[in-house]
């Protein structure tokens, strides 16, 4: 098979990953990596998305200098932001990230509209005040809506930036609160009673669609053309598509968030999950991802980021182990979206102003794994289905003392792997673009062929 490059972008760094399948097996090198952040800009949080652009292509022409000519490249990133172009496909500025607080009353005066229940029975979308049906109403209320013509998410306005192409893809616009569960496009019911502007909706491709060859001007840049294909471009998405799933499994993509859930064949829109917070994301082949958004290794990236990175993630997991103390946080509390200070957020909610370090790591461990436990809870009661083991993956499943809480915590056995789940997700969904024989099933076979020796267990 032909190379495909996965460009895996997330909210602290992007990187390209080339993959071929040889013998039925992944292989997959690293050939760019970036870093990524929000900007503050004028008081807001907001992305450079000049230079995420800049990073999408010279880690694309990276694979000219190495001599690997990929056929395909698809692109995934984080859910819910997205640029607005104007009539001339020109950036309407600044882009702002979803931890700004600009949307922190919207859900309110949008209920005022649109009661909640309404909202969730249509969408099946937890309630988080930066979605994007909340930024558009933000930017409807600022007046940026009055000159623009295009609304693309994150990933497919970097798939514009490539191809010219503008297009929608059904995962990541899953996110956006304004799709509706059952029929798997824009509700517009919802786009009327918000006043939202009809024409920035556009046609929804299911991931391995294609979106179209390069752009002359790209391709003389990076020196050859490919096709760009649509991945499950939401990352959470593309993880789940190569997550080594069985019946009665479910998953933790761990990385700066913890996407907690299980795989079902349709949405489930009940009072009893919008109580618990549950939402119905897109997933491969239309399977829906029935999960809750719980703060996940964002809490330990900003604990070390107010220390000066003095410590190692390892370092501070050893602090955590060597401590007693297990008083819990609520991972899912806008406290911790954005604090100026994670360490006096912790100590603030406990309420123990003079908590060591070593204490306060322990109680992000705890609650990380006790709202763990009690999501797999909610979800086995709601849906309706016995769960039995929980697939870790993602680059937070290499934190041992985490999956050994986990363990312990749900009583559940507890897998470890992959690492490279998302970028894998993204690759498999270029191959079966490149092989329409092959099923998104056969694809995961070829995870479990792939990573069989890699897959760490954790027992009760």
């Amino acid at each position: 098979m032909p190379y495909c490059l996965a460009i895996d972008i997330g909210a602290s760094s992007g990187r390209h990953l080339l993959g071929e399948l040889k013998n039925g097996k992944l292989e997959t090198t690293e050939i760019y990596r970036f870093e990524n952040g929000m900007k503050e800009q004028n008081g807001a949080l907001t992305w450079d998305i000049a230079a995420l652009t800049d990073h999408v292509i010279a880690g694309i022409a990276k694979c000219r200098e190495l001599g690997k000519i990929p056929a395909t490249i698809a692109i995934d990133t984080w859910g819910v932001d997205y640029v607005l172009l104007d009539g001339c496909d020109k950036e309407i500025l600044p882009c702002y990230a979803y931890r700004d607080s600009r949307t922190a009353h919207c859900p309110d005066e949008v209920f005022s509209i649109l009661p909640e229940n309404e909202l969730y029975a249509k969408t099946g979308i937890q309630k988080q005040c930066y979605n994007t049906l909340y930024q558009l109403y933000a930017d409807k209320k600022a007046g940026r809506l009055a000159g623009a013509k295009s609304f693309l998410l994150m990933p497919e306005y970097l798939s514009f930036k490539l191809t010219g192409v503008k297009a929608h893809e059904y995962t990541i616009c899953s996110t956006t609160n304004l799709l509706n569960a059952e029929a798997k496009t824009w509700d517009f019911s919802i786009v009327d009673t918000l006043g939202l502007p009809r024409e920035l909706f556009g046609e929804i491709l299911p991931p391995a669609a294609p979106v179209g060859a390069l752009l002359p001007e790209i391709a003389a840049r990076v020196g050859f053309d490919a096709t760009v294909v649509f991945c499950p471009s939401h990352d959470t998405a593309a993880a789940v598509a190569a997550c080594p799933l069985t019946d009665g499994s479910a998953f933790i993509s761990s990385g700066t968030w913890s996407l907690v859930g299980t795989e079902l064949t349709s949405p489930t829109t009940s009072a009893l999950a919008q109580a618990a917070n549950l939402t119905n994301e897109g997933g491969i082949d239309y399977r829906y991802r029935f999960l809750k958004n719980i703060m996940g290794m964002w809490l330990f990236q900003s604990i070390r980021k107010e220390l000066g990175k003095k410590y190692t993630y390892d370092e501070m997991m050893h602090m955590a182990e060597e401590s007693t103390f297990t008083e819990c946080i609520d991972p899912t509390d806008a406290a911790f979206l954005a604090p100026a200070s994670m360490i006096e957020a912790v100590r603030t909610d406990l309420g123990k102003p003079d908590l060591p370090l070593g204490d306060l790591l322990s109680s992000v461990y705890h609650s990380l794994a006790s709202s763990y436990k009690r999501t797999v809870e909610e979800i086995e009661s709601i849906s309706g289905e016995a769960i039995h083991t929980v697939a870790i993956v993602g680059g937070g499943c290499k934190d041992d003392y985490l999956n050994r809480l986990t363990a312990r915590y749900t009583g559940k056995r507890v897998s470890a792997g992959p690492v490279e789940c998302t970028a894998t997700g993204n690759i498999l969904a270029q191959l079966m673009y490149l092989d329409p024989s092959l099923s998104s099933m056969a694809a995961r076979d070829i995870v479990r062929n792939t990573y069989k020796d890699d897959i760490k267990y954790y027992e009760v």
